[in-house]
């Protein structure tokens, strides 16, 4: 059995994982990096539009409060207000950091970052490279990675955490190209593996956001937050069928494009007539399913979302991507013609709860950051907070991580812990049951996409629940009738399929618990907002006996940052 001794283990190497193990190794710690797929294939990359930071180069009157205020607003006053604060008053930083380490953006004509408009963001405040801002991020941070001294390790996958007592001291996984397994035995760890958008049948992740680290967390004792808000973007593509959910970048909208129904009507005129397209994504995609719901959808199933009316020479510059990906997989020129698009599961705001200023969770030794955290974005994110959440974040976990190693004791491994892991991976070869993995998972992720999406009510989550007990059942004879443990896809997703079963039963809980719509969630039996849940977040936990626990605790709120709470509310009030 390979070992492998560091101070920290980053668990992702997405924007988060990167810029954490970044830190980690500015600050003195040997680190690790474990990547479930390829080096640089993170969702992070879909991340398309920008990075949401109040530089003010294109709207001088921008800054840190505004971004505040719009971060809390979009999220419904559900934040953690001191996150969305370190978010508000840090992101120009680090995006002028990424600048000077490399990235690329495009720029004014003063040849300042450019930044452009986006939904629920009151002034023009994403810095972006085209539509393929992600992709530069990944770069750069990659780059700077590799080159301060991390040690990575790609396609291993992580299926436990080890514990010594209370505190984490390493991880147990594998190398998905041979099946062998290996030990990290780490002083302290950063979670930093993304989301869990392939619960949803429509989705625009790709394979490896199954919640693991969601899952992994909450199993070594954590705890998470959030749970009940799932964003589904307004805008993926619903035709052709291979490509269905594949993210349409919002960057779209925010370069003037126009949604209309098949009735050639500018259907936002009638959910936001202030904001139109612009409007924030869980209203968008609340907007999108009910015209298509209603019968006013495109022959796909769908609405049109058109740039034709900008000049072509302007969306092959601004949106080269979107260009590309209509042409090359729909045959459409989006120059000259609508697309066709509508709701995608892309992003969960719910995570593994942290403290603002280090990323710690309280299990001890164990911190996260990016989409596998929760609480920056409350009960739903705006369009460009990811990135910036992720280099914010990212560093605080990398060197409170860091700072946690350097006076933690030797790690010591249990090997009667390492044994049961492994043994656990052996048992899908062994426990002659007959359950095919893929059909599990495509039953779990259309009864989830049918009563836990964009619409929820107490028949259907009450159903979804029953089912989740019925599909526990089935996880205990998953089984891979043939093959090795090397490059077998079966025998991965059997390990995933628990962790993505114990994320989803997280989110039905908690939409369960929350009688209200607000944000992400909505609620067809309690549509109005409530006052006691916009005072709550909800937690959900592990109790000895291994059920899941979930229960209301007070929002996280600052004394200091409620006048401009206040002026919001007002100014929403007025409007």
């Amino acid at each position: 059995m390979e070992t492998v001794d560091c101070d920290v283990l980053v668990i992702g190497a997405g924007g988060a994982g990167l810029r954490a193990a970044i830190a980690a190794t500015g600050a003195g710690a040997k680190t690790a990096v474990v990547s479930k797929s390829l080096l640089g294939k993170a969702h992070t990359v879909m991340a398309e539009g920008g990075v949401a930071a109040s530089l003010g180069n294109v709207d001088p009157a921008d800054d840190w409060k505004t971004h505040f205020q719009d971060t809390m607003f979009g999220g419904k006053y559900l934040n953690n207000w001191r996150m969305a604060e370190l978010h508000a008053k840090e992101s120009p930083d680090r995006v002028v950091e990424l600048e000077h380490w490399g990235a690329v953006f495009d720029r004014t004509h003063d040849q300042r970052m450019s930044q452009r408009a986006f939904g629920g963001h009151t002034y023009k405040r994403l810095v972006h490279i085209g539509d393929r801002t992600g992709r530069e991020l990944i770069r750069t941070v990659q780059d700077k990675a590799v080159h301060t001294g991390a040690e990575v390790y790609m396609e291993y996958a992580i299926t436990r955490l080890l514990r010594d007592g209370d505190r984490v001291c390493g991880a147990f996984g594998y190398r998905r190209a041979t099946g062998d397994v290996v030990v990290w035995r780490a002083r302290s760890i950063v979670m930093a593996s993304g989301g869990a958008g392939r619960l949803f049948r429509i989705n625009s992740n790709s394979w490896e956001g199954t919640g693991d680290g969601h899952a992994l967390a909450l199993d070594a004792g954590a705890t998470l937050i959030d749970m009940e808000f799932v964003q589904f973007h307004p805008t993926g593509m619903v035709w052709p069928p291979g490509v269905i959910g594949l993210l349409v970048t919002e960057a779209v909208r925010g370069e003037g494009g126009i949604l209309r129904n098949s009735e050639g009507e500018r259907f936002m005129e009638r959910y936001d007539p202030k904001r139109m397209e612009l409007s924030t994504r869980d209203v968008v995609a609340r907007a999108i399913y009910t015209e298509v719901r209603e019968g006013r959808g495109t022959p796909h199933g769908g609405v049109f979302l058109d740039v034709s009316h900008l000049p072509a020479k302007t969306v092959k510059k601004r949106l080269p991507s979107m260009y590309d990906q209509f042409m090359e997989l729909a045959g459409v020129d989006i120059t000259r013609a609508p697309m066709e698009v509508g709701p995608t599961c892309h992003y969960i705001m719910g995570g593994i709860r942290v403290d603002a200023e280090t990323g710690a969770t309280q299990v001890p030794g164990l911190f996260s950051c990016g989409e596998s955290s929760g609480g920056m974005n409350g009960a739903n994110r705006l369009g460009g907070n990811s990135l910036s959440d992720l280099l914010v974040f990212g560093r605080r976990a990398g060197e409170g991580a860091a700072a946690a190693a350097q006076g933690a004791a030797a790690p010591a491994i249990d090997q009667a812990e390492v044994a049961e892991a492994e043994a656990e991976l052996d048992g899908y070869f062994t426990n002659g049951g007959h359950q095919d993995p893929y059909e599990l998972q495509a039953d779990l992720q259309a009864m989830l996409q049918d009563n836990v999406g964009i619409f929820r009510e107490e028949s259907g989550l009450v159903r979804a629940l029953g089912e989740l007990e019925a599909y526990k059942d089935r996880l205990e004879r998953v089984h891979v009738p043939v093959g090795s443990r090397a490059w077998n896809p079966s025998w991965n997703l059997c390990r995933d399929l628990k962790n993505m079963l114990a994320v989803a039963e997280a989110i039905t809980r908690a939409a369960l618990m929350r009688e209200e719509s607000r944000g992400a969630h909505s609620r067809l039996d309690f549509p109005q907002f409530s006052d006691y849940w916009g005072r709550h977040n909800i937690a959900v936990s592990r109790k000895p006996d291994g059920a899941i626990a979930v229960e209301p605790v007070p929002v996280v709120t600052v004394h200091e940052l409620e006048p401009l709470v206040e002026e919001r509310k007002a100014q929403e009030a007025a409007a």
